[in-house]
């Protein structure tokens, strides 16, 4: 469900669903585009593996495999006439939909294993089934998806074919607990993978089989009055093979960043299971935005099978996708995952009303710190860990009528001291500078323009080294008449050199955000600007003579007109200034970990949504 002013979540038209065709961008892949036609013929090759694994799998092994994940067994008990239990939404069994199937293995403890659910996803590599972490820890060698599985038909006579596992993909940072493949701790918010898999028998790719997939969104927030889960009952509670299907309201599990939804029927081998927010029988397509997993393996303490979470995507899922897509494997060295509290204080309704950010050294350890203004006119500081995270915040000033008429801000070394200042430019021209802010207070202030200045016109502002990183930072300004200034030895007092790098002209008028960063990692810093139809622009090694080159990071979009507060700083262990904060229209806050001109950063969550 979406509340006003929420960002569209649909996979290529929004900031949600947009983001995993944004991650397979940054690594160089094409986004998924229309197709027309007949799919190219397959190479004599193509299939190979799931012949040789058809040559084992009979139809009798197949309606013999016994469930590996023996998770949620328990059945709802006796049901009384008007109770509770009676009124329950129950499971329908029903033939399946093509989009979703269940997996094969012959190497489980007790010989051929039925295990899980899976379901198509719509990628360029058309060839991603989307499961449960907790479920791909057990993948070996010779798994099997099978599309729309038919109970007592063998390989060639399933509708789809079958299709070989040849790699899978987890989070590296999905810690199960000893002796499991689950976990009740906040990792189990990670218990999504994604497998990439063969050609059929006939030699088809998967989507081409089917006809279609899923599309990978990105929920706003865990309420949603309607979405549809379908999943493979292990036989013990499904003797005809069948699929199960429930449509029902979602909430919050609290504490995790999951779904929860009440449905009886979902018994182990519903693991993996896809959770659709527009579910059609035998649809083609569809938004999918999570999958039943997460606490306990997707199930409450008792294992009742009427509880059932899953998490729902975010930016951790969205990456995942984008190295399945590009076949690589996550990197090992991952910031540690911190659960629903996020990296910042606060949740989503809180950060919703966060004004202004800067970012600079503020508490002299060489570490960059996030400074925030908000509507209320609080200041808080977040100092950095240098990790990508932040400690304790510190409550600079307290809500107040003089801080709500900030209209721009940026943090700098202008005074060439230990500590970076605090330069605001107040709505009625006054500018001030703060050289000694620190968790301690905001210092003391120093008049750099009168009220009723020219610089009621400035617009926007941002700090960096523009002049080869010689002397005190410098200090770039747009105008409301589409001007940009650069000053250059900004100190306390004077603005030092100027030199306007554009005249007056309608295009800066649309520079919607601004913010200064070592993109480029060169002696002359760069500008990443957002523009009023979504398009993102660099422009590198901005100097004090001319405005860099121009880098379109993205054409005009939908997604990025909704990022409402951007700043860039030192935030991760590199120790360069390239590191993105982006503040959603819905609250959510992202950091893009280094940045380049050409390409946006890994995204990772600082505020969920939903929070």
């Amino acid at each position: 469900m979406f509340s006003h002013g929420r960002r569209p979540s649909a996979y290529g038209g929004g900031r949600r669903a947009a983001v995993a065709a944004l991650c397979a961008a940054a690594l160089g892949l094409a986004a998924p585009a229309a197709r027309a036609g007949s799919p190219a013929p397959p190479s004599p090759t193509a299939g190979q593996e799931a012949r040789d694994a058809a040559r084992y799998w009979t139809a009798q092994r197949m309606a013999d495999a016994q469930p590996l994940d023996a998770v949620r067994t328990a059945p709802s008990g006796a049901v009384r006439p008007g109770s509770a239990a009676a009124r329950r939404p129950q499971g329908t069994m029903f033939k399946g939909t093509r989009l979703v199937g269940t997996f094969f293995g012959s190497d489980g403890p007790r010989g051929t294993t039925w295990h899980c659910t899976g379901s198509v996803i719509d990628t360029p590599a058309r060839n991603i089934v989307l499961t449960a972490a907790h479920c791909a820890l057990s993948m070996k060698s010779d798994y099997l998806f099978v599309p729309k599985f038919v109970k007592g038909a063998g390989p060639d006579q399933q509708p789809y074919g079958v299709f070989h596992i040849q790699r899978v993909f987890t989070d590296p940072r999905y810690q199960p607990d000893r002796g499991s493949t689950t976990t009740k701790k906040a990792s189990s918010d990670l218990d999504t993978a994604f497998a990439r898999v063969s050609a059929n028998q006939h030699g088809t790719s998967l989507q081409d089989a089917v006809g279609g997939g899923l599309t990978f969104t990105r929920p706003s927030g865990y309420t949603h009055q309607k979405v549809t889960v379908v999943g493979y009952p292990a036989h013990r509670h499904n003797s005809a093979g069948r699929a199960v299907k429930c449509t029902v309201p979602t909430r919050q599990l609290r504490g995790y960043r999951q779904m929860s939804m009440t449905c009886g029927g979902y018994y182990g081998g519903v693991s993996g299971s896809p959770w659709i927010t527009d579910y059609k029988d035998d649809a083609r397509s569809g938004h999918v935005i999570g999958n039943l997993g997460g606490y306990n393996g997707g199930g409450n303490d008792a294992n009742v099978d009427y509880i059932s979470y899953a998490p729902a995507f975010g930016a951790d899922a969205a990456n995942l996708l984008g190295y399945a897509v590009a076949d690589q494997a996550p990197p090992a060295d991952l910031p540690p995952y911190q659960g629903l509290a996020g990296k910042l204080a606060g949740g989503a309704a809180r950060w919703r009303k966060a004004a202004l950010m800067t970012s600079g050294d503020y508490t002299g350890d060489r570490r960059g710190d996030l400074l925030v203004v908000w509507s209320d006119g609080e200041v808080t500081l977040h100092p950095g860990d240098g990790k990508g995270g932040f400690r304790t915040e510190k409550r600079l000033r307290k809500a107040n009528a003089t801080w709500t008429h900030a209209r721009t801000l940026t943090g700098g070394n202008f005074t060439d001291g230990d500590r970076s200042g605090l330069l605001v430019c107040w709505s009625d021209g006054e500018v001030t500078l703060y050289p000694d802010l620190g968790a301690s207070g905001l210092g003391r202030e120093i008049r750099m323009a009168r009220p009723g200045s020219g610089w009621k016109k400035a617009v926007q502002m941002t700090a960096g080294q523009f002049h080869g990183g010689k002397g005190a930072t410098d200090l770039l300004v747009r105008w409301t008449d589409g001007r940009v200034t650069v000053y250059t030895g900004v100190g306390a007092g004077p603005f030092g050199t100027a030199k306007q790098l554009r005249a007056a002209n309608g295009t800066w008028t649309k520079a919607a955000l601004l913010t200064g960063g070592n993109f480029g990692r060169t002696a002359d810093w760069d500008i990443l600007v957002r523009r009023t139809d979504g398009a993102l622009d660099t422009y590198a090694a901005t100097s004090a003579v001319k405005l860099g080159t121009k880098a379109p990071l993205r054409g005009p979009n939908g997604l990025w007109k909704l990022a409402r507060v951007m700043t860039a700083g030192d935030f991760t262990a590199d120790h360069v200034g390239n590191d993105l904060v982006v503040r959603w229209s819905d609250g959510e806050t992202t950091l893009y970990a280094d940045t380049r001109t050409q390409a946006l950063g890994t995204e990772h969550t600082l505020v969920h949504p939903g929070t």
